[in-house]
């Protein structure tokens, strides 16, 4: 059995709280690497991390009246192989929507 080379890629991980900025800004990646001629895989989405939070409505009385809050961190996976500096360079030049946070990883 003959091992692969190993293939340099550029991981990006795509996360917020708004689902649809997520997706916006996955394509808005996409489109630019595409443009320079990348191999890409991905979007893949990751599971939705879900914290909520219990908080009493009254300081001192009525502990059973509470109220429930939940932030949900929507994820999204991005492969791009032989990532060149031309590509890099166009992504870190990319405007992205506030809220988004994207992590460059070489693996």
């Amino acid at each position: 059995m003959a091992k692969e080379a190993a293939v340099p890629k550029l991981r990006l991980r795509i996360q917020s709280y708004d689902h649809k900025l997520v997706d916006t800004s996955a394509k808005q990646i996409i489109d630019t690497a595409e443009r320079n001629e990348a191999q890409i895989v991905g979007p893949v989405p990751l599971p939705v991390s879900l914290r909520k939070y219990t908080v009493n409505r009254a300081q001192n009385i009525d502990k059973n009246s509470r109220e429930q809050f939940e932030l949900r961190v929507h994820k999204r996976l991005i492969d791009i192989k032989n990532p060149n500096q031309k590509i890099i360079e166009s992504l870190s030049n990319l405007n992205l929507p506030a809220g988004v946070d994207v992590e460059l990883k070489m693996i």
